[in-house]
């Protein structure tokens, strides 16, 4: 079986997977896999941006989504005409001359990936590339793949990455039960509770002050130069902080991580 990691912690938030992506297939035909994709309005791979927390404590996460290539597929499932199928080596393909174009497989696709084609009037995603893979070239890796100058994305049999699998982690769906995919993560964001102590007194960060976490997850850190702490990794659950710094002491109880957490500036006296 064919399979893809995507490690994010190499990721870059280039682009170059989804550019690669969209070269390959607008204006392309490959048939019988695909038709041209649209030259706007769809992305077969598309690098999903999210913002995570607030200025001050603010990241962002960059997350390359193609079709996941389900085991077994809800599009699938949904498809009156059995345009939808998975092929020997697990590849999720539909069949552009199957599909008569009635959109159910599009919401039924917990991860967004199914876009509709108004030119052709049939249902589009990423297929794998396929044509590729089948093709009769030394070169059998997805362009998605060949265009990450990273190398945050592999390609092959299962069993050939199965160290990396290990290491990884499906996406969430959208909604339900996440699916047996085929597609794997590696370093998929975790919460954070983040903030900046300091002295209202002497209006100074305090550098130094220990910031104990307690909760569903426990860990004890110092804010550094800049009066900062970063707890990361957390799980989704409730926390209790507390600090500890120039002789003086504050809490801050139920911290909900239903989301990154930024705390901001935490006055201390």
């Amino acid at each position: 079986m064919k399979a893809m990691v995507i490690d994010l912690t190499a990721c870059t938030g280039c682009y170059s997977c989804q550019i690669g992506c969209k070269d390959e297939y607008s204006g392309n035909d490959w048939m019988p896999y695909s038709k041209p994709q649209p030259e706007t309005g769809q992305f077969w791979l598309k690098v999903r941006q999210f913002e995570r927390g607030k200025t001050p404590q603010l990241k962002t996460a960059y997350i390359p989504v193609p079709c996941q290539h389900c085991a077994d597929a809800p599009c699938a499932a949904v498809c009156a005409p059995k345009a939808i199928s998975a092929r020997a080596d697990g590849l999720v393909i539909i069949d552009p001359q199957k599909c008569t174009g009635c959109e159910l497989c599009v919401p039924a696709c917990p991860y967004g990936a199914i876009y509709y084609n108004a030119q052709f009037q049939i249902a589009q995603k990423c297929t794998g590339c396929a044509h590729i893979v089948d093709g009769t070239t030394s070169v059998k890796t997805p362009r998605c793949v060949d265009n990450c100058g990273t190398d945050a994305i592999t390609f092959g049999e299962e069993a050939d990455l199965k160290d990396l699998i290990a290491k990884a982690e499906v996406l969430p769906p959208n909604f339900g039960t996440a699916p047996k995919v085929r597609v794997y993560y590696i370093g998929l964001p975790k919460r954070f509770i983040a903030g900046t102590v300091y002295d209202p007194a002497t209006k100074e960060v305090l550098i130094g002050a220990t910031c104990t976490l307690s909760g569903d997850s426990t860990a004890s850190i110092k804010t550094d130069d800049f009066g900062d702490f970063w707890f990361e990794g957390l799980k989704v659950g409730k926390y209790s902080l507390k600090i500890d710094g120039g002789g003086k002491t504050k809490t801050i109880d139920s911290i909900s991580t239903d989301k990154d957490v930024a705390l901001g500036d935490i006055p201390i006296s």
